[in-house]
């Protein structure tokens, strides 16, 4: 069974089945361009090719297992499952503007282990398959299609670490701005990793039109190290030499993640090192609302004036800065939140077997 993803077998298998090369590109373009589903998309087909095609093609790579719609704001949490059993999480944003966003996931938990995050306390982590990654996409798309929406930007903020799982992540971003597949835009495709070094170079080779966020949290190497593990392995020093690197000569603009928690990194003396770290750097900084989660109850959110200020003055030192306001909480589907428990319990009857 081929996955319609796999551009290069579904070209092949096109071939063996001599199907005309027009209709496999408007199969194509109902399929990844106006989210058609499947159904349409096999309509552009002649009968005796639809029948033999969808014998050997698999098109839904996931199975959408529930859906959850904020009632505070314009948010739906989707809960998917993989072939595998597990359950991935990724988050439709329909913000006041008008734009829609996808918050995608990349990994089933997270190797990062950030403090601040449930899906880095989950304490599993898998990668999904390029095809996995790539169908949130879609099955999203439909959604807002039926909507009378279109899905605008592409946020890699959901589950996993992106360059933890760096091929599939390629190769994803590949077939996202590939011309015979969905011929999206790079600069409305946002990748955010908590910060390694040599991957978010070679991200910005393969793809350098791809926006990067940073998630810094902290431009003090002691407590960054405390609510970011992998912060003693990947020092500030090292981030900073990157974030150089990948912005000398060119336009690029580097996002900051800046998650705002009271008594952590919000002192004056944060605020001073964050100016300090980030001088002559071309950022913008995204200041983000704590979203409380159960495995960090130590852990609470700068108020509101105090993150207000904080803005304020990161302007006043010249930096673009935004407060972000997080969508979804009411479902568990705002920044940090997502996590599937179940997948623990899947894992070791798995291992079990």
């Amino acid at each position: 069974m081929h996955t319609i993803y796999a551009t290069k077998e579904i070209d092949a298998l096109s071939r063996t089945l001599r199907i005309d090369p027009v209709r496999l590109r408007r199969l194509r373009t109902a399929w990844f361009k106006k989210y058609l589903g499947r159904d349409a998309a096999l309509a552009e087909l002649l009968p005796h090719e639809r029948e033999a095609f969808a014998t050997e093609v698999e098109f839904h790579s996931l199975q959408l297992e529930s859906r959850h719609d904020s009632q505070l704001d314009a948010a739906t949490k989707l809960i998917f499952r993989t072939p595998a059993g597990l359950l991935i999480e990724s988050v439709i944003l329909r913000i006041a503007s008008g734009r829609t966003a996808l918050c995608l996931s990349s990994q089933v938990g997270c190797a990062a282990h950030c403090d601040f995050c449930a899906t880095g306390k989950m304490g599993i982590a898998r990668n999904l398959s390029t095809a996995e990654i790539l169908d949130q996409i879609v099955q999203a798309g439909e959604i807002l299609r039926g909507e009378g929406r279109t899905l605008r930007n592409l946020v890699f903020m959901g589950m996993g670490e992106p360059l933890h799982n760096e091929s599939n992540l390629h190769a994803a971003l590949d077939l996202l701005h590939a011309s015979h597949s969905f011929a999206r835009s790079p600069r409305r495709t946002l990748v955010s990793t908590v910060g390694i070094p040599d991957a978010m170079q070679r991200l910005l080779t393969h793809a350098p039109d791809v926006s990067l966020a940073l998630s810094l949290h902290s431009a003090r190497q002691s407590e960054r190290e405390k609510i970011i593990p992998l912060a003693a392995r990947y020092p500030l020093s090292q981030l900073r030499t990157t974030l150089e690197r990948i912005t000398a000569g060119s336009e690029r603009r580097v996002m900051i993640e800046y998650l705002m928690l009271a008594g952590v990194n919000d002192t004056p003396d944060d605020l001073d090192a964050l100016i300090t770290y980030l001088r002559d750097l071309p950022v913008h900084i995204n200041l983000i609302p704590y979203n409380p989660i159960d495995g960090a109850p130590h852990l609470h959110g700068t108020p509101a004036p105090q993150r207000q200020a904080f803005a304020n003055a990161l302007k006043s030192a010249g930096y673009p800065t935004t407060i972000r306001y997080s969508l979804g909480a009411d479902i568990a589907a705002a920044c940090g939140q997502l996590v599937r428990d179940e997948n623990r319990e899947i894992a070791r009857l798995a291992h079990l077997r």
